[in-house]
């Protein structure tokens, strides 16, 4: 069942204290491996480029196979800035985890991403305009982090996880991986997982796409844990809207089956070479439109083997494993 509603300080029935209905333990879609059990992994895939695959395989060939390098935009780098500052205010006591507290952080943060990255300071021009756009920025990204408080009380919260990184080896040997925002679980031990947006809520015949990201983290907890996720939650603080949605088994038995297609298709591209673009409204902020054949463009040869360099479609992803784990960066799709 899916919902979606306005803003709302009620955050979906998870709390720390709250308590929820037991959704009961489940058996996982295949069996978990056990200790000294040698999975061969054939390749790995995470939601981001399950994503792109499913927007366009040339795409997906840019970033994964190629690993042409992209502009960091600044929408992205907002929506980086912003996840930050909501997973760093929940290291605040309760009680102080109030909006002052959190658009403090905005400014300590910033400097922290430009420490890290000094390029993105050419996100932004030198001079008088420059310096409006950039104040124009950071005001967009100071009415995100107020209008999260619109749709939950963190001071009623104690998330059980952020950042987490999860992973797991399919029977067919794919291996699914990423990172959830957030995983709160109530006394019931039931789980709620929670995705922060700095975009705005989908329209209705839209919204199937934004949940399969939600579903195939649900899937790869499953197998972790063997409970169905009792909930899974978009927060999207572009419009201070929430879509909520409650799996069970089949949705996850089906999201499985989509991954493992996914993933033959892609195999099927990466043998025959063949990459076709799909165009769509995305396009117009598409890196790749000069070398699109939608486009008038001819995409570069294939190389003999994936390009070993990190993928800047991957930049906000690596930020946030740097900053939770401390690592380099963090590990791209096999192939």
């Amino acid at each position: 069942m899916t919902t979606t509603e306005a803003g709302s300080t009620e955050a979906g029935g998870i709390e720390a204290g709250g308590t929820d209905a037991a959704g009961g333990a489940s058996v996982p879609p295949a069996r978990r491996p056990e200790a000294g059990d040698a999975a061969v992994v054939v390749g790995s895939l995470s939601p981001s480029r399950a994503g792109d695959f499913m927007t366009c395989p040339l795409l997906y060939r840019f970033r994964v196979i190629d690993r042409i390098p992209e502009r960091p935009s600044a929408a992205a780098v907002r929506g980086t800035l912003v996840h930050a500052v909501l997973e760093r205010l929940f290291d605040l006591p309760t009680g102080a985890r109030t909006p002052a507290a959190a658009l403090e952080m905005l400014a300590p943060e910033w400097d922290r991403l430009l420490e890290e990255e000094p390029e993105l300071a050419e996100l932004f021009e030198d001079g008088a305009d420059g310096e409006a756009e950039h104040a124009e920025w950071l005001a967009q990204a100071r009415r995100m982090v107020e209008r999260y408080f619109t749709l939950e009380d963190p001071r009623r919260l104690e998330p059980a996880e952020r950042e987490l990184f999860v992973e797991t080896v399919l029977d067919s040997g794919l291996k699914l991986r990423g990172y959830i925002d957030r995983v709160d679980v109530a006394p019931s031990g039931d789980v709620r997982i929670v995705d922060y947006k700095t975009g705005t809520a989908p329209r209705a015949d839209f919204e199937a796409r934004a949940l399969f990201q939600m579903k195939f983290y649900a899937l790869v907890l499953w197998r972790l844990r063997g409970r169905v996720p009792r909930l899974l939650q978009l927060m999207y603080l572009g419009n201070g809207e929430i879509l909520r949605y409650e799996p069970d088994e089949a949705d996850l038995r089906a999201t499985q089956r989509k991954v493992e297609a996914l993933w033959q298709a892609i195999r099927r591209a990466m043998e025959t070479g063949e990459w076709r673009a799909r165009a769509g409204r995305l396009c117009d902020w598409c890196d790749h439109k000069e070398r699109c054949p939608e486009f008038g463009g001819t995409p570069p040869p294939l190389p003999a083997a994936p390009v070993n360099r990190p993928s800047p479609a991957d930049l906000e992803e690596a930020r946030r494993a740097d900053a939770r784990a401390g690592v380099a960066a963090r590990e791209h799709d096999d192939l």
